[in-house]
């Protein structure tokens, strides 16, 4: 199987114009994810689809592959969808350009599920952070008792009537599709849920397509806002032992 990964990486950004161009630790946001695929050894092929020369120019001079798209897109999986028409590929992983801290581990996963024929594959982790419960930026998931998602929002579920015991799955960005099954993704409408939640694979769960859901081990965390950077390097010097300031 050929397996290719490709970034999404918008300009402007409602909440963070130009984010993935945001230095954090003397590197571009989207090179850190570039380079995290890259290190995976998983790929044959990894790309930065995006709507900006800036960008493209970026991904260029650190000598990464990037494609330029439509500034129409209303999601990243759209703009993957027009990236990877003329791209030789079995699989594609769609990993968002404001995750910095994706993880190889997980990337491995999703690409085994894949080789095991599930359609479309995504990651979410187990979190007792009440906060990020209740905040519309961190999206939850629900899972059937087979790892298959019911559900993902921006609201705090499922909910905990009377019960001392929380905690909840936090859903990574990140997808895996088989390439057939992306192409059939982009070629439908933008379903109601999504327009209501701004969750583009709500379009999935409501034409009936399944998602599995793998366990990650390490928690994503996406950029939404210029102050989420600070914690973000801040986890990432955890993880790599650095000392570098933005």
């Amino acid at each position: 199987m050929i397996i290719s990964a490709v970034i999404p990486a918008r300009y402007f950004s409602t909440r963070f114009p130009g984010k993935p161009l945001v230095k954090i630790m003397g590197k571009p946001m989207v090179q850190h994810v570039y380079e995290a695929a890259m290190e995976s050894n998983l790929f044959d092929q990894v790309w930065v689809a995006t709507d900006h020369p800036e960008i493209f120019s970026c991904v260029q001079s650190f000598s990464g592959r990037a494609v330029l798209t439509s500034d129409k897109h209303q999601s990243g999986t759209d703009r993957v969808g027009e990236a990877v028409q003329n791209i030789k590929a079995d699989a594609i992983i769609n990993i968002q350009g404001d995750e910095p801290l994706v993880d190889g581990a997980v990337l491995k996963k999703i690409c085994h599920e894949l080789l095991l024929e599930e359609s479309v594959v995504t990651a979410a982790f187990y979190s007792d952070n009440q906060q990020w419960f209740l905040s519309p930026d961190h999206v939850k998931v629900v899972l059937d008792k087979a790892g298959y998602a019911l559900y993902f929002s921006r609201s705090g579920i499922p909910f905990f009537k009377g019960d001392n015991k929380f905690g909840f799955w936090h859903h990574i960005g990140i997808y895996g599709y088989q390439k057939k099954s992306l192409m059939h993704f982009v070629s439908l409408k933008k379903s109601m849920l999504e327009e209501k939640e701004s969750l583009e694979q709500l379009r999935l769960l409501e034409n009936g397509i399944k998602i599995k859901v793998v366990e990650a081990a390490h928690h994503g965390f996406g950029v939404d806002r210029p102050q989420d950077l600070l914690l973000v390097e801040e986890l990432m010097k955890k993880r790599r032992g650095a000392n570098v300031n933005i």
